[in-house]
This record gives structure tokens, sequence and C-alpha cells, in this order.
């Protein structure tokens, strides 16, 4: 299982330790995205950082959706499935999506794909919802679950 990771709150006014571990979590800018593998590492990551992200179990079609949307390349060329068979053993994005979503294979295996999926304010009439509260109680932050295919695809 992976997870995708979106940042919801800037760096104004947040504790240097937390402002570091989203910097490790490349999510330098609100309304940017990561896939991360499900590991302890990054569990206690996104708990330390919980009060300015949003994450989520990452599913296959919002996993492929983003990659071929919003994967990007050197010189902001899009990813393709040329340059994922060419870099991987994978010979679409579609199969290159499915082994990130089991854990197979990471955002890293692309030689020069960026790790960052930048998209945009969520659309919609319910925006973030909220962001100083959490998602449970009717906001934007912390686990969403399977929930988080519907935000992601509001911001694609």
């Amino acid at each position: 299982m992976s997870f995708i990771v979106v940042r919801a709150r800037s760096n104004v006014g947040v504790e240097r330790s937390i402002r570091e571990t989203m910097d490790y979590l490349n999510l330098t800018k609100v309304n940017h995205a990561v896939i991360i593998p499900e590991n302890d590492q990054y569990i206690g990551m996104l708990r330390k950082a919980k009060d300015y992200i949003t994450w989520g179990n990452a599913d296959l079609a919002t996993v492929q959706t983003m990659l071929s949307e919003r994967g990007r390349m050197p010189g902001d060329a899009p990813l393709t499935d040329a340059v994922v068979a060419e870099a991987t053993d994978y010979k679409t994005i579609g199969d290159f999506a499915k082994a990130i979503v089991n854990n197979e294979a990471t955002v890293k295996d692309v030689p020069g794909l960026k790790r960052v999926f930048r998209l945009h304010p969520p659309r919609g009439a319910k925006g973030w919802g909220g962001i100083k509260r959490s998602y449970v109680v009717g906001g934007a932050l912390g686990s969403r679950g399977d929930d988080i295919k519907a935000l992601v695809e509001r911001m694609i």
C-alpha cells in the first residue's frame, strides 16, 4: 500500500522540526502532492506534520491519473508511456502505477521524474473545507483513508 500526501497549509509560524519534516517529504508548497510507500518512517513523518497535510490510501486509478496528467520530467515535459518503458521494466504508466500502489516501485524509479505533483487548489464549492480542522470534524487535515481520491480528483 502507498499513501498520497497533499500539503494544505503554508510554512508561516510552523515549528522548525515540522517544517523540516515537510521538506523531507518534498512538500515545499501548498497544493503539492507526493506518493510515498507505507513504512514506519513515513508514518511517523505523517503523524508529525498532521496539522499541515492530508493523506490517504493510494488507489490505482488515482495514481495513474496523477502520473499521466501531472507527472513531469525535466523541462516540464509530461511523463509518457515511452519514458516509462525506456527507464523501467514497466511498459506503460498503468503498469508503473500498479507497481507503485503495491509498493513494488516508487516514483524515484524513473530517473528525472519529479517527485512532487503540482496540483490546483480544490475545485468546487467546498474547497478545502477548512484548513485548521481535522478531516474527521469536517476540515481538511489529517488522515482521510480512501476519501483522498475525491480530493485529488478535484485538484487534478
